[in-house]
């Protein structure tokens, strides 16, 4: 008989030859084994990005088939807990539904009652970007409030927070800091400790992005610690985006800044009492918190009382909450902590492209539009960003590189697109670009029309989605890549490109 060990090891060795054989146009671009781009094939706006060490990972994982979540997803967990520096963390199978959980906490009968979600009761947000970010506001029987975004940052008006605020029935505010950019913390974390609301951080799009401000700002609004690994001087504190709020969501989607294939998280930044919430949420809504395969963690799994119950009634089986069942695979989480590894690089890799492609479109800002960071009031080529007044800062770890096609422009936003497309050059709208026109919040608002608030006008939001998209800049993107996304949009921007339009495309 083979010995068992012996085998696995030669199974990983062929695992790894494989990976190394067949999968060499997906190892980050900076690595020196990376199999070199071809001119004139796609080059795709995001991928996933791995090497065999990944592959290994979920070969291991495979072969001592588990599945369900374990210890690969428990240590996940705690490492990425470390890694932002919150309480705790959830892997859940997507982004999506790490959102849906994180509103369905805010519902629980475990929370103050004043401070409980309950049907009919606001979560302002905001109406250009994922619809993910809104639908579980709708699904959890809330009433979600849109305020307009700022089309060059692309994050919500935070100025128009006070005019979507109802007393007794705002309860929370949840948006997405837009394409790894944050959006305005302070004054959204003002607002929220003003009318003692929670902040839910989507911050799918954003890992390993920081905000900052100074020191005595954010000890008024009651933080003075630094993340893990970050410090910026003694007058100021620094944290990573995911942080700041009572809870945030990742996705590990394969655009994203790390993947699984498929998942997401949940990070509970403070309080324990929300993650053993959250935790019920994802878990058939079910009180017992033994892990999967384990009994009787707490010592007393006969001695419950809860509810109609009888007494000693099994604590695996006692529900507190209507939950899901929305847990990843233990081999999605084992392809994870290798990706975590490398996150330092991706987020390093993400700001250099995204400078790369703007000092080589800087020529063009007669035609376009391009994205500043929130505080920021300008770039240029010499000195980089230029601040505001505000005394907060942001560093994005940009999930793409927004621009926006001018109204004077001589060709459209759809023309940019079907250019790149023709050159085949991934590029994608800034999501639903205004949710509000989307079919299925159109269809919503003519079935029930309270079932959403519009405060203000949405310009901002129809001008995201009329002109403008964006680019990748994602860890797989070499050199070689971004020069050949410079040299079409160049070409196609300058006179003798645009005048090859078509009478009836122009």
């Amino acid at each position: 008989m083979k010995d068992p060990q012996a085998l696995k090891q030669e199974i990983l060795r062929l695992a790894r030859e494989y990976s190394r054989e067949v999968h060499g146009s997906f190892r980050p671009a900076a690595d020196p084994k990376r199999q070199p781009w071809l001119e004139g094939t796609t080059i795709p706006y995001a991928g996933r990005v791995f090497t065999e060490d990944e592959v290994e990972a979920a070969v291991c994982s495979a072969l001592d088939f588990w599945l369900t979540l374990g210890t690969e997803g428990e240590a996940f967990q705690k490492e990425l807990a470390s890694f932002l520096g919150v309480r705790h963390s959830l892997l859940l199978n997507s982004g999506s539904s790490a959102n849906l959980v994180a509103i369905s906490a805010l519902t629980s009968a475990k929370l103050p009652e004043a401070r409980r979600l309950k049907p009919g009761d606001e979560v302002i947000t905001v109406a250009a970007g994922f619809p993910t970010t809104v639908a579980p506001i709708v699904q959890v029987g809330a009433v979600p409030v849109f305020i307009d975004a700022d089309p060059i940052t692309g994050n919500a008006r935070c100025d128009r927070l006070e005019a979507a605020y109802r007393a007794g029935k705002t309860k929370a505010v949840m948006m997405a800091h837009a394409l790894g950019n944050p959006f305005d913390l302070a004054a959204t974390l003002a607002f929220c400790r003003k009318y003692d609301l929670w902040l839910v951080e989507d911050n799918c799009d954003a890992l390993g992005c920081t905000y900052s401000m100074p020191r005595h700002l954010a000890e008024s609004l009651g933080f003075s610690e630094n993340s893990p690994g970050l410090d910026e001087g003694p007058d100021r504190v620094i944290r990573w985006t995911g942080t700041w709020g009572d809870i945030s969501t990742q996705s590990f989607y394969p655009p994203h800044h790390l993947t699984m294939g498929e998942g997401g998280a949940l990070n509970i930044v403070r309080d324990q009492k929300l993650k053993v919430i959250a935790e019920s949420f994802r878990d058939w809504g079910r009180d017992c918190w033994c892990p999967s395969g384990i009994d009787n963690t707490c010592n007393k799994r006969f001695g419950w009382q809860v509810g109609e119950l009888p007494q000693g009634y099994d604590h695996k089986y006692t529900y507190s909450h209507l939950g899901f069942n929305l847990k990843p695979l233990d081999l999605q989480a084992a392809i994870g902590r290798v990706q975590l590894r490398r996150l330092p690089e991706f987020i390093e890799a993400r700001k250099r492209n995204w400078e790369t492609l703007r000092r080589g479109l800087a020529a063009h800002e007669d035609v376009f539009d391009f994205a500043l960071p929130t505080h920021a009031t300008g770039w240029d080529q010499e000195h980089g960003f230029s601040w505001d007044s505000s005394g907060c800062r942001t560093d994005c770890s940009w999930f793409g590189f927004k621009i926006a096609v001018k109204a004077g422009a001589p060709f459209s936003r759809t023309e940019l697109a079907q250019e790149l497309d023709r050159n085949r050059i991934g590029n994608r709208m800034l999501f639903g670009g205004n949710l509000l026109r989307q079919p299925a919040f159109v269809q919503l608002r003519q079935v029930n029309p309270e079932a959403m608030r519009v405060v203000g006008e949405m310009e901002g939001s129809d001008e995201i989605m009329v002109r403008t998209l964006f680019l990748g800049t994602y860890p797989g993107l070499t050199e070689q890549m971004l020069c050949r996304e410079i040299k079409v949009i160049t070409s196609f921007s300058s006179p003798q490109g645009v005048s090859s339009l078509s009478p009836v495309a122009r």
